[in-house]
């Protein structure tokens, strides 16, 4: 096995020194808002689109609404050590919320907004929550289904009232109408607040953030404040931030990535939150806000990618023009880059021209004019999609980790595309002879809620075993491979990471989704593609050939050619053993409401396969076609079935 420190052997060009990554004894993220009220009272700490406009909230008036708030918990019996539970989409209430049980000792959790009722009740019996925070009539709604189910739940308070105005349920309170409960607790009990804030430890509990949930149920891991802070603290010193910089809410708000480099960002380093209007007009805020900062999941990447291609491909013939011509000089100055040298001089002369040309209105274009960095975290984002948003001027670094730990991420200067960065400071990973990479450092979770037998297997020995294959070099950048239990092995021997296939499969701008399969029983790898409906049904447009719905549409011999070349273009770069040998167009998309796909639209693997074995059956079987009937659940919660005949297509 190999053992690496964070401060080991750098590349050439990473940075020599690192900033003091100490975090200060006992600080909270209350504590932190108490001090940033004195120091920034009359700046902007968040903005909020409504309406069409930008509503701002100065760090006085955000530590009004959060006093408030958590005085009326306290009216409510909110006790020291009380858990609460929040569903709803990024808002300010999300986070007031948060830090109003903070400051009164409690812990929080995040349920996903796009949970139904059943994974509500799962989240709010694993944590034990008695007070739930919701965002509207929707989310209200899946908990009063339930209520009969929790009956340690002793509050359900909404912020957004619409709709709600008629409901007659005593279990129901409105934000504000809380908020005013606490305006009075403070005339009864004057300092009170600011006494809970003082009590403050760094081993209390301060959230539970649920497991990816790719391997089942997930898992609550418990984090306390010097845990989230250590986190905090390692991501800033390498990516300078300050009260200047943008950040964009718009990730999972319970999720690790937003507490961590979002809201403790703008706590600990006074960096602006903005929160978009809605989720269908990110990009457009995006534009509006000039973000300095953007975390997008590897999805988003390479949907980006792929609308990129997409549009270049239906625009005019001068631009069509220019992006052929210039796009190859982004390519070669970010090899260059990658390599640790310097742009040869053709390209060095040629890169402005390019920049004036193409790059600099296209990240106009995508609202990354002021972008300082962007970050891809989640499932692994290919190499040819990393490749190309450097090319195009983007300075974009991979994050690896999990909901328990921090591992590694890219540094200036010290950024290889292929890996997933190197090992960051405060952190010791351990490569186990089958390629398991073990973790030991501050940022971790200190174990996971009421599950002791979870706890000790994945905490063994003191490192945090993560179930992810990889590889260090001897610069201490990790290759990434796959999950350990997804590592497959074909009949002949030959080991490969599906994941790492999957990856470059979705650089296709025709392919929003795959799974690649094969085993020791087969001798050949197999895949099984989700086509990118939109970009699909706009090339059908333009080559006028008809459809009426997806399943159509995939199975359209036109678009079977078009995915096959697509696959042949990716083989071509793939070791022999290891190329797609048969693929099959699914009839519908694989949805996280199906649990196909994780929250964090993570493939569910085991899930998948099982659920669709008739497919995996048909690509190693002998027929050309295959009769199949694929389950589905509606947006209106109706279940139904696709019945369609799937064409099996060998690749030459």
């Amino acid at each position: 096995m190999v053992t690496v420190a964070a401060a080991g052997k750098r590349r050439k060009g990473g940075a020599d020194q690192y900033a003091a990554l100490a975090t200060e004894k006992d600080q909270t993220a209350a504590k932190l808002l108490l001090a940033n009220r004195q120091r920034w009272g009359d700046k902007v700490w968040m903005r909020k689109k409504e309406l069409g406009f930008w509503r701002e909230y100065t760090w006085a008036e955000g530590y009004q609404r959060v006093k408030d708030f958590s005085l009326g918990l306290k009216s409510l019996g909110f006790q020291r050590g009380d858990l609460m539970a929040i569903i709803g989409d990024n808002d300010p209430h999300w986070f007031w919320a948060e830090l109003a049980a903070q400051a009164l000792g409690g812990a929080i959790t995040g349920v996903f907004s796009s949970s139904g009722p059943n994974e509500v009740k799962y989240f709010l019996e694993l944590t034990d929550a008695k007070f739930v925070v919701a965002e509207d009539q929707e989310q209200v709604d899946k908990v009063l289904q339930i209520k009969d189910q929790i009956p340690l739940v002793r509050k359900v308070i909404y912020w957004d009232p619409k709709g709600l105005k008629g409901y007659d349920e005593p279990l129901l309170a409105g934000f504000d109408a809380v908020s005013e409960m606490g305006v009075q607790y403070e005339k009864d009990h004057p300092g009170f607040f600011e006494e809970e804030i003082a009590k403050g430890k760094g081993n209390d509990m301060i959230m539970i953030i649920g497991t990816s949930g790719t391997t089942g149920y997930p898992k609550g891991g418990i984090f306390t404040n010097d845990s989230l802070f250590s986190s905090n603290h390692i991501f800033y010193a390498l990516n300078p931030m300050d009260e200047n910089d943008e950040w964009v809410s718009f990730i999972l708000p319970g999720w690790m990535a937003e507490q961590g480099m979002g809201f403790l960002g703008s706590l600990a380093r006074g960096v602006r939150m903005n929160f978009c209007e809605s989720q269908d007009t990110v990009q457009e805020n995006i534009r509006e806000i000039g973000a300095s900062v953007l975390l997008y999941q590897s999805r988003l990447w390479e949907n980006l990618a792929s609308s990129i291609q997409n549009r270049i491909s239906e625009s005019t013939l001068l631009k069509r023009w220019i992006y052929q011509v210039f796009m190859p000089v982004g390519y070669k100055v970010a090899d260059a880059e990658f390599n640790g040298e310097k742009p040869a001089m053709v390209w060095r002369l040629l890169h402005p021209v390019a920049r004036v040309m193409l790059f600099d209105p296209l990240k106009d274009k995508l609202g990354f004019s002021k972008l300082k960095y962007g970050f891809t975290t989640g499932a692994l984002l290919g190499p040819d999609v990393f490749r190309m948003i450097t090319a195009i001027g983007v300075d974009i670094r991979q994050l690896y980790g999990s909901s328990e730990t921090g591992v590694s991420m890219h540094m200036r200067g010290d950024i290889k595309f292929d890996t997933v960065g190197r090992v960051q400071p405060e952190t010791i990973v351990r490569i186990m002879d089958d390629n398991h990479i073990l973790v030991r450092g501050h940022a971790s979770a200190q174990g996971y809620y009421k599950n002791p037998e979870a706890t000790e297997k994945a905490f063994a020995g003191g490192w945090f075993h993560t179930g992810d294959a990889g590889y260090l070099d001897q610069f201490g950048h990790i290759y990434y491979l796959d999950r350990l239990e997804y590592m497959s092995t074909l009949a002949d021997g030959t080991r490969y990471a599906p994941q790492y296939i999957e990856a470059r499969l979705k650089f296709s701008p025709y392919i929003k989704d795959a799974f690649v399969v094969g085993d020791q029983k087969h001798d050949f790898v197999a895949a099984v593609i989700n086509i990118n409906y939109d970009n699909v049904g706009h090339w059908a447009e333009k080559k006028q050939i008809p459809y009426t719905t997806f399943a159509d549409l995939s199975q359209k011999p036109q678009v079977v050619q078009l995915i096959g070349e697509e696959i042949k273009n990716l083989n071509s770069r793939l070791p022999n053993k290891q190329r797609i040998r048969k693929f099959l167009n699914m009839p519908k998309e694989l949805d996280p409401d199906e649990s196909e796909l994780t929250r964090t639209m993570k493939l569910r693997r085991r899930f998948v396969e099982d659920r669709y074995k008739e497919f995996i059956g048909a690509l190693y079987g002998d027929q050309e076609t295959a009769a199949v009937e694929v389950p589905v659940i509606y947006r209106d919660g109706r279940q139904g079935v696709i019945k369609a005949d799937i064409r099996v297509n060998p690749i030459d």
